[in-house]
C-alpha cells in the first residue's frame, strides 16, 4: 500500500504508482497532491483490515507527515513502536549505545535550553531537534562563546517551522546535543526485506561548504560512490538490523564515514527513501532504477550488472533552500531560468512555494565530477543572485 501525503508527490512516483496499480489510500491529503491520473485508490477502512490481516503487508510513504495517520489508524500494528524508534533521534542513541559506547549525547527539553550549562558540554558539538527533517533547527557550536548567538537563532526558527510541519515530522519540544563526527557522510536509501536482511537501492554522498555547513544543499551519486561504499554500507545496516529487528521496512538513512572506516549514524528517516521524491527520481536518472518498484517487488539490485557499462559522472540534487536571509513573503520571484543556463547538463528542476516552505525548489543535474566549477558555485552560494526581493520597494 502507499500513502501519500503533502508536501510534493513527483510525476515519477505517481506515473510508477499508475504502472503498477500500487493500492494507493484513499486519505483527503492525496486528493490535494494529485490532481489527474488513474490509480487503485483503497479506503482508509479497507487498508487498515488489509494491516489487521497481515503485519506483512508492505507500505511505503513519500512523506513523513503520514506518521499521524499511521498512529492514529494502525496502533495494533508493528509500524507505530518501528517509526518512534528511529524518528526520535534519542531513543535511536539509546538503541545502537552498544555500537558505539564512546559516543556522546545528551537529550534535552527545549525549555532547558535557556539554563543549560555549556561548560559541561565537550566543544565542538551538534544540536538539533530530537524529531526533525531537512536540516531545520540543525547547529554546529564551535566553541562555547557561540552558543549564546545559536541559542538565539534557534529560538527564532521554532516558529518558523511549527507552522510548516506536524509535531510527528518536526517535534520541537526536545533536542539532542552530540559529539561532532568527523568524516564524509551519505544518505542511503534502502529497505529491510521480511526477514530482515537489508537491499540498498542507492548511495548518496552528502558534500558540505565548509567545516561550519550543516546545510542539505548538495548530494551526488555515482559509479564510483556505488563500488565503493556498497559493501561497507550492506555490513554496516546488517549490524544496525541487528539491534532494531525491523522487517518489510523501507528508510533513508544518512551516516558518516570516518577517517578509520567507522560507519556511523547520523538519523534514521523511517518509512520513505529521500525527502520530496527526491533520492528515488535521482536512482532512476543515475542507475535506471525504480526504487519504488525494488521495495514492492522485493528485489535487490543486481549492482555488478546495473554499473558495468555506466559512464565515470556524477548525478546531483541540489536543494535550493532559502538561504538569502530574506523572508520567502519578501521575495517576489525566483529566477529558475538563470539557475538552469548557469549547468551544462540539467536534466530537471522541481519548483515549490517558496511563500510557504523556506525552500526555491530541487534541481537535478548531471556533471563531469563532484568539483566541477558550476557543483562548487552553487554549493556556496546564498542563492541572492536568482532573487528578486521586495524588501525596500513600494
Amino acid at each position: 500500500m502507499v500513502l501519500l501525503d503533502k508536501p510534493f508527490v513527483s510525476d515519477f512516483l505517481q506515473k510508477t504508482l499508475e504502472k503498477n496499480g500500487y493500492p494507493v489510500i484513499n486519505t483527503n491529503a492525496w486528493k490535494e497532491l494529485v490532481s489527474s491520473g488513474s490509480f487503485r485508490l483503497i479506503s482508509e477502512e479497507d487498508a487498515v483490515l488489509m494491516k489487521k490481516q497481515d503485519d506483512n503487508v508492505l507500505i511505503y510513504s513519500n512523506s513523513e507527515n503520514a506518521i499521524a495517520w499511521i498512529e492514529k489508524h494502525l496502533p495494533f500494528s508493528s509500524l507505530p513502536e518501528q517509526i518512534r524508534g528511529f524518528k526520535n533521534k534519542i531513543v535511536f542513541r539509546q538503541k545502537i549505545q552498544e555500537m558505539y559506547p564512546g559516543y556522546f549525547f545528551k537529550g534535552i527539553p527545549f525549555s532547558d535550553l535557556e539554563s543549560l550549562d555549556i561548560e559541561t558540554i565537550p566543544v565542538p558539538f551538534v544540536i538539533k531537534p530530537a524529531v526533525g527533517f531537512f536540516s531545520m533547527g540543525v547547529y554546529k557550536v564551535e566553541n562555547r562563546e557561540e552558543w549564546p548567538e545559536i541559542l538565539r537563532r534557534i529560538q527564532k526558527e521554532i516558529n518558523d517551522y511549527r507552522k510548516v510541519y506536524p509535531q510527528e515530522v518536526i517535534n520541537l519540544s526536545d533536542f539532542i546535543i552530540e559529539e561532532v563526527i568527523d568524516g564524509d557522510e551519505f544518505a542511503i536509501d534502502c529497505y529491510f526485506d521480511q526477514q530482515g536482511n537489508p537491499v540498498i537501492l542507492n548511495i548518496m554522498q552528502h558534500v558540505f561548504a565548509s567545516g561550519k555547513d550543516v546545510s542539505d544543499r548538495l548530494y551526488f551519486t555515482s559509479k564510483k560512490i556505488m563500488q565503493h561504499y556498497l559493501e561497507k554500507m550492506t555490513t554496516f545496516l546488517g549490524e544496525l538490523n541487528q539491534r532494531t529487528g525491523v522487517r518489510n521496512f523501507p528508510a533513508h538513512i544518512e551516516v558518516r564515514v570516518t577517517p578509520a572506516g567507522e560507519v556511523i549514524p547520523i538519523e534514521v528517516n523511517p518509512m520513505r527513501f529521500g525527502g520530496w521524491c527526491s533520492s528515488p527520481d535521482m536512482a532512476w536518472y543515475a542507475f535506471g532504477i525504480n526504487e519504488y518498484e525494488f521495495f514492492f517487488n522485493q528485489q535487490k539490485p543486481d549492482w555488478e550488472t546495473i554499473l558495468k557499462n555506466r559512464e565515470e559522472e556524477v548525478f546531483a540534487i541540489v536543494i535550493l533552500d532559502n538561504s538569502t536571509g530574506i523572508d520567502g513573503e519578501d521575495i517576489a520571484a525566483f529566477d529558475y531560468r538563470k539557475l538552469l543556463s548557469d549547468f551544462s547538463h540539467p536534466l530537471d528542476i522541481r519548483k515549490t512555494d517558496f511563500k510557504k516552505y523556506p525552500l526555491f525548489g530541487m534541481l537535478f543535474c548531471k556533471a563531469t565530477d563532484e568539483n566541477s566549477p558550476e557543483i562548487r558555485k552553487i554549493l556556496r552560494s546564498d542563492l541572492r543572485e536568482y532573487v528578486n526581493s521586495r524588501v525596500g520597494k513600494n
